[in-house]
């Protein structure tokens, strides 16, 4: 039996915080899923039990803080289990049993997690079968436009769900072997069809609650909550800050020396914006009340329009000529 360094498998360093131990784990459990690797799965079925065992260590704060503890005494540790692989409980009534390893592993991981963690091979109670828990809370992303989060309301989705393995129930194991369905690790990804209420105004990195549409309820407990993580897709017209929009206008330079009245995109439909005359190129003009949503509050953004001064191509030699009278005037020569 070997020490795992369960950092060194997730390439965390030993102080990282839970948020990045988790965000490491995702991105290497979807590298690594069999099912994403179907030209390599052995070496990916591998790898991926391996990042899931050091997960199921650090991602829990008691087996991690038991993991840590440990430390160079493991060795002495696991002896101490080993001569304890057979003992009673005070009442004598139930026998509890640690299997040190083999290929009969029942949790589907390494030694080294059997013997310190899993507490796979223990005989439970029929009163301790029957506890019911509360599903697990899951989390994942969902890519809005900006115009669904403009509009708001009823969106179906399909996402990507990671949950309980539903043919070996989370153990990882059936009938001794590893389970042909999430290959050991307790977890699948599958996708789900959901119907999804947006906010209006909902903003990038903000949750969504879907309350019992989290991982199952064990034993009849409650099935646990889902949290969408918006992801806001870029928007080729405008750009979001805060609730505010900001829009680029192409307008003709006439628009800009005389002023003059122009049409202006807006996400409720095309508005008439006036000009002032001798406005500036760049100049950035409000639309007040045509930005996105307050998600907490009555009222909108504002738009701000950008005007950009489109200069006149192929001039003709009648418009060449009035551009020069234009600067003698400005230059006062004529």
């Amino acid at each position: 039996m070997n020490f795992k360094d369960y950092y060194a498998v997730l390439g965390v360093p030993k102080n990282a915080a839970e948020k990045d131990i988790k965000s490491t784990y995702r991105k290497l459990a979807r590298k690594w899923h069999p099912d994403a690797n179907p030209n390599n799965t052995k070496e990916a079925e591998e790898k991926f039990k391996e990042i899931s065992e050091a997960y199921e260590v650090l991602g829990d704060p008691e087996k991690r803080k038991k993991y840590d503890v440990l430390g160079p005494n493991w060795q002495q540790a696991a002896h101490q289990a080993e001569q304890q692989r057979r003992y009673r409980t005070d009442g004598g009534s139930e026998e509890f049993e640690f299997d040190l390893g083999g290929p009969g592993s029942p949790s589907g991981f390494s030694d080294f997690f059997d013997v310190f963690f899993s507490g796979v091979g223990r005989r439970q109670t029929a009163q301790s079968r029957s506890y019911a828990h509360r599903g697990q809370d899951l989390e994942t992303t969902i890519d809005l436009d900006l115009r669904d989060v403009y509009d708001g309301g009823r969106k179906s989705v399909s996402l990507q769900i990671e949950d309980l393995c539903p043919r070996c129930h989370g153990t990882g194991t059936l009938s001794g072997r590893l389970c042909p369905q999430c290959h050991g690790t307790g977890h699948i990804l599958f996708n789900k069809r959901f119907e999804v209420t947006i906010p209006k105004g909902i903003g990038d990195k903000q949750r969504i609650r879907l309350a019992g549409q989290g991982g199952a309820g064990i034993n009849g407990g409650p099935n646990g909550d889902l949290h969408l993580v918006v992801t806001l897709r870029e928007d080729p017209t405008y750009k979001r800050k805060g609730d505010d929009l900001y829009v680029d206008l192409p307008v003709s330079v006439y628009d800009l020396v005389l002023g003059g009245e122009v049409a202006v995109p807006t996400l409720s439909g095309e508005v008439a914006m006036k000009i002032p005359s001798g406005t500036q190129n760049n100049r950035l003009l409000r639309l007040p009340g045509r930005g996105m949503p307050h998600v907490k509050s009555g009222g909108s953004g504002d738009e701000y329009v950008r005007l950009i001064g489109q200069l006149p191509q192929d001039l003709s030699d009648k418009e060449k000529k009035l551009f020069k009278e234009l600067a003698a005037l400005r230059n006062g020569k004529a």
